[in-house]
């Protein structure tokens, strides 16, 4: 880092986390210097060789914080925002007593990726937040929720007029190529919806329909799409016309299996490995006599409950 040349050190620390690590599944203060090296140095893929790995065991809390929004900026940069949006997830629903910075920049991506990714954004955190975070973080980021609301109204123009107004805030956060890329992401949901309501239509339709300035950018924009996966459709170029189609995935390849079948692998694991940690829970010596004492506090003894009705 004082070198000015992060990508020195990538090799290094993955060497002494992997010699620190007391298993697979140990998240050691090391990680987050190691994901922070390799986005300085913009080594994603190097980055994304420890995201994989399942963490069960952590030291401190600020390591899983800062070891998931690093994560999260990690995937970001590679595109893939799924991922991306499952690690900033876990920032903003971790156990917190009080609201700190890594969640709240965590929590202006996570909104930016869920606009992203599924193309709408909910302010409710699940039941399992801390309290801290369901009733602070939005007023953290309320330029952010602003611009969820304005996407979710589907018009364009109001959301670029939005962003050009707090471009300035966005860039102080480093956000603007995120803020830009929701932006984008638009014209790719209204192209979306009229898969759902059209089998065919001209270019020159879409780009009327989604605002765009020119057929040629509704062809480029289709393009892409086909090309990620996003949406499944033909181009005639003689008279510019799209016709949309059906996924064409049956389900029954051995590609497709080898996948079904590896997930529920995982999930079984998973399994496992939850039955197992409530067991180690259970029999905890701290967690059972702070159980104890709850249970002492709403003990139905300490009520006049009636025994039989009689009729």
């Amino acid at each position: 880092m004082l070198l000015e040349a992060p990508i020195r050190g990538v090799a290094p620390i993955f060497t002494a986390l992997r010699k620190l690590q007391v298993s697979a599944e140990h998240l050691t203060p090391l990680h987050s210097e190691f994901l922070l090296l390799c986005l300085l140095a913009k080594c994603y893929k190097t980055g994304l060789s420890i995201l994989d790995d399942d963490v069960f065991e952590v030291d401190q809390p600020r390591d899983l914080f800062l070891y998931c929004y690093y994560g999260g900026m990690i995937c970001i940069g590679q595109k893939r925002f799924q991922k991306a949006l499952d690690l900033l997830h876990n920032v903003v629903t971790a156990p917190m007593s009080t609201i700190n910075a890594i969640a709240v920049e965590a929590y202006k991506k996570y909104i930016l990726v869920s606009l992203i990714r599924h193309g709408q954004f909910s302010t409710s955190l699940p039941k399992y937040s801390s309290s801290a975070a369901q009733r602070n973080l939005k007023n953290f980021c309320q330029p952010y929720v602003e611009l969820a609301n304005s996407y979710g109204t589907g018009k364009i123009a109001e959301l670029e007029a939005y962003v050009k107004t707090n471009a300035e805030k966005f860039e102080s956060d480093n956000n603007l190529g995120l803020v830009k890329q929701a932006v984008s992401s638009m014209y790719k949901r209204n192209i979306q919806r009229l898969t759902q309501t059209y089998l065919t239509l001209s270019l020159q339709d879409i780009a009327n329909t989604v605002q765009l300035n020119s057929p040629k950018e509704a062809e480029m924009h289709v393009l892409q799409m086909i090309q990620d996966g996003e949406i499944y459709a033909t181009i005639n170029q003689k008279d510019g016309m799209v016709r949309f189609l059906e996924d064409p995935e049956q389900y029954k390849t051995c590609e497709m299996i080898e996948n079904i079948d590896s997930s529920i692998q995982r999930i079984m694991a998973l399994s496992r490995k939850l039955t197992a940690m409530d067991e180690q829970i259970s029999c905890d010596q701290l967690y059972l006599s702070k159980a104890g004492r709850e249970r002492q506090r709403y003990d139905f003894d300490d009520f006049d409950v009636p025994q039989r009705f009689n009729i």
